[in-house]
């Protein structure tokens, strides 16, 4: 007969990285935000989130989203790095080879577990080149300024363009396709090659919808 310990090979299975019980960690005395690593975060109140968005308004005008999504780049390689090492060490194996299903709920969970909202990764248009990533109670929504008439997560952009970049090794670009603050249900935003993403751009000024876009896009990969 085989037993229970026959079956685990690790005297602990590690549980879920980033639950928030035990990935945040606080000091009321001092005001200090803390993951288990000893890391320092830091909290952002709305109110800190809209002035943001109101001040770059203020100093650079339309170049606020060039600015944001430029920032989400920079915020987007460091998460990455992180994200790996912290995954790695924990699970006790490269990122490389893990299931797609571990490494996706470990995104999800620290997506969640870091304030912005709940995400998940639509493979299905892989084959023709494209990864959907959909969220929902974006936290950059919230805090952007609503009836623009275009998508408004600029940062949130910026952060899977570099994420996914370096996860691949490939220069993708990303374009969002859906926005909360256009009152879609959720965000849509749509990564691949530059030259393969780019015409989503012109589509979406004609007033074109995320499934339209997709269709489009694929069927340009086909034609």
């Amino acid at each position: 007969m085989i037993s229970v310990a026959d079956l685990v090979k690790d005297p602990v299975l590690p549980g879920n990285y980033f639950a928030a019980d035990a990935y945040v960690q606080g000091d009321f005395e001092t005001g200090l935000i803390e993951n288990r690593k000893g890391a320092r975060l830091i909290a952002l109140p709305d109110v800190l989130l809209q002035a943001i968005y109101t001040g770059l308004d203020h100093e650079v005008g339309q170049a606020t989203g060039v600015v944001l999504f430029n920032c989400g780049r920079w915020w987007g390689k460091n998460f990455y790095r992180r994200f790996v090492e912290d995954v790695s060490e924990y699970y006790g194996r490269p990122l490389a080879e893990m299931e797609m299903i571990e490494f996706l709920q470990c995104l999800k969970e620290c997506w969640k577990t870091h304030g912005w909202g709940t995400l998940d990764l639509d493979v299905s248009f892989y084959q023709q080149g494209f990864l959907v990533v959909k969220t929902w109670d974006s936290a950059f929504a919230e805090a952007a300024p609503k009836a623009t008439g275009q998508p408004q997560c600029f940062a949130e952009a910026g952060i899977l363009e570099a994420f996914f970049s370096q996860l691949t090794g490939r220069d993708l670009h990303c374009v969002q396709t859906a926005c909360e603050t256009l009152g879609a249900s959720n965000n849509y935003f749509v990564l691949g090659l530059r030259e393969r993403v780019e015409p989503a751009k012109a589509w979406l000024q004609e007033g074109q919808d995320h499934n339209t876009v997709m269709e489009r896009l694929c069927r340009t990969q086909t034609a």
